[in-house]
């Protein structure tokens, strides 16, 4: 019981600063450039912010081949914490320019500590523990997202961004502190560069071999399209509303995320008990139907109350379709490059996000954002399709049910 609880903890607190800086970059920089006023074509480009988080394969064999993924965890955290501080000077006088520079600079940072929290989870920890642990995983990284769009958003309206950005790096700086002490030893790996360089290539080359890959490469890119294209623009239509930051601190960060949380539970629990084949229509058509509900909420404009209802049954809905997702994505991982496949498929599914939602601004400045919510459905059907014709070849539970997961991830 007490090595469990230690692992408990590490898990818990490792995924939390993953979910954490994530959540600076993709959630609180939009409730930023929004309050200092930012146009929507702007705010809609700040998804590129997501770039390093789809181009993280490119260099996740360095995370393997120089020191170990323990030492890789920590000095991302310090780094981290150092960057997030930096963000004090364009808070106090609202430099857009030069926050966007850290923004990136943060993504980078960002991108690399997920490769080696995702590893040194997989390295560590058995095939069996890892599923058992996936609900660790999720509720940690949500609870970081919780505090990011929620209760630092919320010290943002209440003291100021200054605050705000301290009191974020004064976290990833404690948590650098802590996992130096409780975080066990990784495995000594005893292979010389050359046959890990040739490890690395032999991971890209089965990944791509798997049967099947080009369905499950096509559902992994347009998955999130529809969805990514409404997140973008959610802030700042919410700003629209005249919901000022406190507002929406409470909807998106802390109504939203709890309800995110509850619905990755959910769907977790409903794919272990039916297996992904069976549910995975159902829970990708439940995440489409949140994307109307917003174009709803744009025509009717009604109460606080019922903008609330919509942002709880988005994020509940966008909390299945998590499950569905990084089921899909464990399930695309083989024998020994569990960790180098799961780096791939985690960077190709927000590669859609990014473009789709970087976009996002400009198109919904043109046409409003009734046709804007409901162009985003319309993004949201090949997904649907693809969950409805996939092949059962692709399911690793369509001979044995997976273990029970409680969860899926992130």
């Amino acid at each position: 019981m007490r090595k469990k609880f230690k692992t408990f903890n590490w898990i818990a607190s490792t995924y939390y600063a993953e979910g954490l800086p994530y959540s600076l970059v993709q959630q609180v920089s939009v409730q930023f450039f929004t309050y200092a006023g930012a146009s929507l074509q702007i705010i809609g480009l700040l998804s590129f912010f997501g770039l390093p988080w789809n181009l993280k394969l490119f260099w996740s064999p360095l995370i393997d081949l120089f020191a170990n993924k323990k030492r890789w965890l920590i000095m991302m955290e310090i780094i981290l914490g150092a960057v997030t501080a930096l963000l004090v000077w364009p808070a106090q006088h609202l430099n857009l320019d030069l926050a966007t520079k850290i923004f990136v600079l943060m993504a980078f940072m960002s991108a690399t500590h997920d490769m080696s929290v995702d590893g040194y989870y997989i390295q560590i920890l058995n095939p069996s523990d890892q599923a058992a642990f996936s609900g660790i995983r999720v509720a940690a990284y949500r609870v970081a997202m919780l505090v990011g769009n929620g209760a630092l958003v919320i010290l943002a309206a209440w003291v100021s961004w200054t605050a705000c950005f301290l009191a974020a790096a004064a976290m990833m700086w404690g948590l650098a502190a802590f996992h130096k002490h409780i975080l066990p030893p990784p495995l000594v790996a005893t292979s010389h560069q050359g046959q890990r360089w040739r490890a690395v290539r032999e991971a890209f080359s089965t990944y791509i071999q798997q049967p099947g890959i080009v369905w499950a490469l096509a559902f992994i890119l347009l998955f999130r399209a529809g969805d990514a294209m409404m997140f973008a623009m959610v802030a700042p239509f919410l700003n629209h509303l005249g919901y000022g930051l406190m507002t929406r601190g409470i909807l998106t960060g802390t109504v939203g995320t709890v309800t995110g949380i509850g619905g990755a539970l959910l769907g977790g629990f409903i794919i272990s008990r039916r297996g992904l084949r069976s549910a995975l229509f159902p829970l990708t058509f439940i995440q489409s139907l949140a994307i109307p509900a917003y174009a709803w909420l744009a025509w009717a404009t009604p109460s606080v109350w019922w903008v609330g209802v919509t942002v709880a049954f988005e994020q509940l809905a966008a909390g299945l379709g998590t499950a569905v997702l990084m089921v899909f994505l464990m399930q695309r991982c083989q024998g020994n490059y569990q960790a180098t496949h799961f780096a791939i498929g985690s960077a190709l599914m927000s590669v859609a996000a990014t473009v789709v939602g970087g976009f996002s601004g400009f198109l919904a400045a043109r046409v409003g954002f009734v046709e804007f919510f409901l162009l985003a459905f319309v993004a949201a059907l090949p997904s649907l399709w693809l969950a409805l014709r996939m092949p059962i070849a692709l399911f690793k539970d369509h001979q044995k049910s997976i273990p029970a997961l409680g969860s899926a991830d992130m």
